[in-house]
């Protein structure tokens, strides 16, 4: 295990809260490695706290997809699975068709200025390079739109599904040379639904998400490939 991470217990936060945060970000950033067992006498010494917390964590860990509880060994980190990126961006791609839509339709010109705002600070971000700044400015971007339909339900689930996402967007993010193309698609969809082109949109919203799979498929097919290589190299 990677000693990197910490509580922070000046949070304004219950402890259970906190503790679940500093594993989720530990996992997200890859402090936490797929495959890696979740000991929770291990992870309470290392933070401080009492096994009660690391339990609660993990099990909300496990229903974010991010842990994995492995019957007679435990829990585990969760590792990057190809059919649940294609499970969970199936659904994504047909929630935010319907988000994009009713957007063009329900937002304001308030809310549309935030979203200008919302993506400036995305590209400054991209210029700094910092990774978890690129992914939640990324994720304020697509929050507006959420909001802008005004359809609290879908909000509600295309926010569970974002916690889901969060992890391939960090990987998409990771890949500097698909950040200038996520800036030129964010503007797309911003004109679209500036025009109020509902067509338009959906089609911008489609190609944005498609883009992700098909970078983040190829990212994982690569890391198979190079797993492959090192057991070879052993192997000899």
């Amino acid at each position: 295990m990677k000693n990197d991470f910490r509580v922070n217990m000046d949070e304004y936060l219950p402890l259970r809260d906190v503790v679940f945060k500093t594993l989720r970000q530990a996992i997200l950033k890859g402090e936490l490695e797929p495959g890696e067992r979740l000991m929770e006498i291990q992870l309470a010494e290392r933070l401080g706290v009492s096994r009660t917390p690391i339990r609660e964590a993990i099990r909300k860990l496990e229903l974010e997809g991010l842990v994995l509880m492995i019957p007679r060994k435990g829990a585990e980190v969760a590792k990057i699975s190809e059919n649940n990126l294609r499970d969970v961006l199936e659904v994504r791609r047909s929630l935010e068709e319907l988000a994009i839509d009713l957007a063009c339709q329900r937002m304001t010109e308030e809310e549309l200025s935030e979203l200008k705002k919302t993506e400036e600070r995305f590209a400054k971000a991209i210029q700094t390079g910092e990774v978890m700044e690129i992914a939640q400015t990324d994720e304020s971007y697509h929050e507006i739109i959420y909001n802008s339909t005004k359809n609290q339900k879908l909000v509600q689930i295309l926010n569970n599904l974002r916690e889901q996402m969060y992890r391939y967007r960090l990987e998409y993010i990771k890949d500097e040379d698909k950040r200038q193309i996520l800036l030129v698609e964010h503007d797309h969809i911003i004109k679209a639904l500036s025009l109020r082109h509902v067509q338009e949109a959906k089609m911008a919203i489609r190609e944005h998400i498609d883009n992700q799979e098909i970078t983040i498929l190829k990212n994982l097919k690569e890391q198979g490939n190079d797993i492959q290589r090192k057991i070879s190299v052993r192997g000899n």
